[in-house]
């Protein structure tokens, strides 16, 4: 059985911007098996043709035979709801399941104005390809939840695995991974304990952004935890303020230039990498390190600076397949993989 947490880079891009909804900026993708054969990812993009002024992303999709080269698909399958407070300017980190109906739902991170946490929602399909927004918020706190992952449970229920901010004893704010437990895929109901803590070391001191869980019952231990965290700027750094975080700005208009101020802001000293953890339960986590890093700004490497928001899969010869998030030193955002190897192989992060 391969190891999550032992992975070789797959050369190349699987997807970079290449359309004036995407040019600008993509990120975040979300794998999927497509029931006649093949694959369709779904990410998070913005561009020029974005559908309205203010809008600061929405899904697009793209499809692949072989999980390895992927052709983009017209149109989009999800943009943000500008009526809706919760929704009105931004969708982001889509997970994927299929219901016990044999539909299929996507859950994902609802942004408003800067001045609202940021919710998870959800949408149902029937065919992987037109999406209908399911009314409602799935969970919502007092602050901002985000980067949802979502795990089918053996006993037919499931569980949210997502990041949730809360204000530490010195004041200041971290993101934590949190889960919440649903019997129906709709109703959520957020669990008491906190699956795991950032700031365990200084590669983790800016939060975690995203959490997938994977159960495999013949492994020991069953439940892993592949999840992406921040590195604050080294001390000096001027950091732009994130777009997103500007609810000024988008009053003035200005959100036309979200993609380049938010890039702007991700290569201000920030890095970020793809790491591991176990559990014998899916509840207790115990960490295993960093699995998936860049070399850094003196780099060339299309993940030099960011490799984040990943997304697996299993494919032929008991092997995995991770898609993830990638910047590279200039800015450059796009969708890379990597695929697992035996333990005897490092771990490939430079």
């Amino acid at each position: 059985m391969h190891s999550l947490q032992h992975w070789i880079r797959d050369p190349g891009v699987r997807l970079g911007g290449s359309r004036g909804l995407d040019i600008s900026k993509l990120q975040a993708p979300c794998i999927t098996a497509l029931p006649e054969g093949g694959y369709r990812m779904f990410y998070t993009a913005v561009g020029p043709a974005k559908p309205f002024t203010d809008c600061q992303g929405y899904f697009l999709s793209a499809v692949s035979t072989d999980g390895l080269s992927f052709t983009t698909e017209p149109g989009i399958r999800l943009a943000p709801q500008p009526q809706l407070a919760h929704m009105a300017l931004r969708v982001i980190a889509p997970s994927v399941t299929r219901t016990s109906a044999g539909t299929w739902r996507m859950y994902f991170e609802s942004r408003g104005s800067a001045d609202r946490p940021t919710v998870i929602c959800s949408a149902c399909s029937d065919d992987l390809f037109h999406w209908r927004h399911e009314p409602g918020i799935r969970l919502e706190t007092d602050t901002n939840l985000g980067g949802p992952r979502y795990i089918a449970l053996p006993d037919g229920s499931g569980r949210l695995y997502c990041f949730h901010t809360v204000t530490d004893s010195n004041g200041l704010q971290c993101q934590q991974v949190v889960s919440a437990s649903t019997a129906d895929g709709m109703a959520f109901s957020l669990d008491a304990e906190v699956r795991l803590t950032d700031r365990s070391g200084p590669l983790d001191d800016q939060g975690i952004t995203a959490a997938e869980v994977i159960h495999r019952p013949d492994a020991t231990p069953p439940w892993t935890m592949i999840y992406s965290a921040w590195q604050a700027p080294p001390p000096g750094s001027q950091v732009p303020l994130h777009p997103s975080q500007d609810s000024q700005a988008v009053a003035r208009g200005k959100s036309a230039d979200f993609a380049a101020a938010s890039i702007a802001a991700d290569i201000a000293g920030y890095r970020s990498r793809i790491f591991a953890a176990t559990s014998p339960d899916g509840l207790t986590w115990t960490r295993q390190g960093c699995v998936l890093e860049g070399a850094g700004y003196t780099s060339n490497a299309l993940d030099a600076v960011h490799a984040e928001d990943m997304s697996l899969i299993s494919i032929p010869n008991d092997k995995w397949r991770m898609y993830y998030a990638a910047c590279d030193r200039h800015g450059t955002w796009c969708v890379a993989s990597a695929t697992t190897h035996p333990p005897h192989h490092e771990p490939n992060r430079h």
